[in-house]
């Protein structure tokens, strides 16, 4: 059983990687400026024109690796959030993280900022700051008022969905003291656009997203053992509130990370864990490698196809997740007991 799992991640992971790379030149070949793939080669290889250097390596080049960021990291934030809460429904969008940073990062533009996309280069490294603050008060105030003797799943989600919808009603509030074009461009970004499509942003969010990422991993086996519930958990030896908080730490972090980059993305961190859990199983040491490919694949595809199925006018890559994911949410939804 353990081979077959094992053998099972091997051929899923290659699968997936293989997947992520073609997803990957799919996104460099198209565009407003089409290249194909044999130029893309070409110019990779230093054999390309100077148009198509600069077109690949400093427009969609660094768009692609901070659409993998963002996928991979929103899956890893929902396999967290869905193991400490050991509730398949739960998602850093729908339990109000993702608007906790948004709200912060709204706030940032509205009283430091001129215009959202203007940002200097010192806001380039402080806009991930606000991003992941909004996200670990938003994440201490869901545990402050969904805690009575315990944090029970089900009260986590419901104060999640209130706060969720607070905090994006103060959103619409601040984008209206914003000037019209600002307003557009929030409202763009809050729908999951991938706006920070430049390599300074992609070198600000990078060494955040892999320290995180490898303190995920390192977690695993304690993901694991809260499955079995906190009676459990105390019986092996986990702390499990402690515990806990350290995962809701990582989780909004990460999310916080992925707002930060790419606006608000929905059902992301909820559709690319279960894809994960139905191809290796739940153990997580598994798990958050896969989904995070998964969650990669999800974004750049869906980023590609915003951005080429309506040419000229682009449609931000959080739409595309959205309707692709709306359908199997309400699945999950009328699934779950």
């Amino acid at each position: 059983m353990i081979k077959h799992r094992q053998a099972r991640f091997k051929w899923s992971m290659l699968c997936l990687f293989g997947l992520l790379l073609l997803s990957c030149v799919l996104s460099l070949n198209l565009g407003a400026v089409a290249i194909a793939p044999k130029e893309v080669f070409q110019t990779v290889l230093g054999n390309g024109s100077a148009r198509q250097e600069l077109i690949l390596f400093q427009f969609r080049l660094p768009a692609i690796v901070l659409a993998i960021m963002v996928g991979a990291g929103m899956a890893i934030s929902g396999s967290i959030l869905q193991g400490i809460t050991r509730n398949e429904l739960a998602d850093p969008g729908i339990l109000g993280i993702n608007a906790g940073s948004g709200l912060a990062v709204v706030i940032y533009i509205t009283f430091f900022q001129t215009a959202v996309g203007g940002l200097t280069l010192a806001g380039t490294f402080i806009l991930p700051i606000f991003a992941f603050l909004g996200a670990l008060l938003t994440g201490a105030l869901i545990m402050v008022l969904s805690w009575r003797k315990g944090i029970h799943s089900s009260r986590l989600i419901l104060v999640g969905i209130g706060i969720n919808a607070g905090l994006s009603a103060f959103i619409i509030a601040l984008q209206l003291r914003l000037e019209p074009n600002d307003f557009v461009k929030a409202m763009v970004w809050l729908s999951g656009d991938l706006w920070a499509s430049q390599w300074q942003y992609v070198w600000a969010l990078l060494p955040w997203f892999i320290i995180l990422s490898i303190f995920a991993l390192l977690k695993a086996h304690t993901l694991n053992i809260m499955n079995l519930g906190s009676q459990m958990a105390t019986a092996l030896g986990i702390r499990s509130l402690r515990q806990r908080v350290i995962l809701l730490i990582i989780a909004v972090a990460l999310a916080g990370l992925g707002v930060a980059a790419g606006g608000g993305i929905a059902f992301l961190g909820l559709i690319a864990p279960h894809i994960a859990r139905r191809l290796v199983g739940p153990k997580h040491q598994l798990l958050l490698p896969v989904a995070s490919l998964m969650g990669a694949i999800i974004v750049v595809l869906a980023d590609t196809i915003g951005k080429n199925a309506l040419s000229p006018t682009e449609i931000p890559a959080g739409l595309v997740v959205a309707i692709v994911s709306v359908p199997y949410f309400l699945v999950l939804l009328m699934k779950s007991k």
